[in-house]
This record gives C-alpha cells, structure tokens and sequence, in this order.
C-alpha cells in the first residue's frame, strides 16, 4: 500500500478486521482511538493510515460501480462519489431536465419497469382492461333484466 507520509517508519499497513468494519461503517472516530490504542501508534499516524484505507476502500467501490453501470449502458459521469465532477456541468444536466413532479417520476419509472418485466416474459396486454369487461357484463345484465321486465310488466 502506498503509505502517503515518508518519514513514518514502516509499520504494517493491514488494518484489523474489527477497525475496517468500523470504518465501512463511517464511525471513523472510533476506528482511530481503537487503532491508536492497539498498536501503540500516535493519532496522526492511525488517521493517515485508516484515510489511505477509506480512500482505497471508495476506489474499489466507484469502480465496482463502473462497471455495473457499464454493463446497463449508464454513463460513468452519473454514477460518481466525488461530488466536484457532478458540479463541473450542472447546465447540461440541468437542460435535460425533464419537469415533472417526484412522485409523477416515481410512478412512471415503476409503469416503466412493469411493462418491461411483463414484454420480457412475453406478456401481451388485452384488447379491453378486466374492469372494462366487468362494467359490460354488468351493463348487459341490466339491460337484459330491464328487457324482460318490460315484456313481463308493459
């Protein structure tokens, strides 16, 4: 690992497993104090350790990122931890915008999802919705309970 202070003597730069599990919690406090108190080093030294770890830890995870979203064909700027390359075009993604309110996005996204799932396992939709069938069954009953009541009254 690369270790980003020069003059620290070479120490083993393998975290403990209890200090990693601390820090993938971000209780990055902690996990100094207990790495300090451990291995008998000072505060600095347990803090530049545990931030190369964290560093290391966030690389590992955008690129396990990359390259799920390049197997879904989502572009490597949308998906990003450093918040300065999200800042560096907020006119382009401010122009694609589309202006519709969350919950309208939620719930077309879901329809969205729907549709696919049900053209992927080959599903077609039917001419008339089920309630629509229903509302005709029930029409026709009446007009048929209407008919013969007239025959049977008028």
């Amino acid at each position: 690992m690369f270790n980003p202070d020069p003059s620290a003597k070479s120490v083993n730069t393998k975290l403990p497993k209890a200090i990693m599990m601390m820090i993938e919690k971000n209780n990055l406090v902690m996990a100094i104090k207990t790495l300090a108190a451990d291995e008998n080093i000072s505060m600095d030294e347990a803090k530049s350790r545990i931030d190369t770890y964290e560093t290391a830890l966030k690389v590992k995870q955008q690129q396990k990122l990359n390259t799920i979203a390049n197997k879904q064909g989502i572009p490597n700027q949308a998906i990003s931890f450093d918040r300065e390359q999200a800042e560096e075009e907020p006119d382009r993604l401010i122009k694609n915008r589309v202006k519709t309110t969350q919950t309208d996005q939620g719930f077309k996204s879901l329809q969205r999802g729907v549709d696919s799932q049900l053209n992927d396992l080959g599903y077609k939709k039917p001419l008339l919705p089920y309630w629509a069938k229903r509302l005709l069954i029930i029409i026709f009953i009446m007009i048929g309970l209407f008919w013969i009541l007239w025959r049977v009254f008028g």
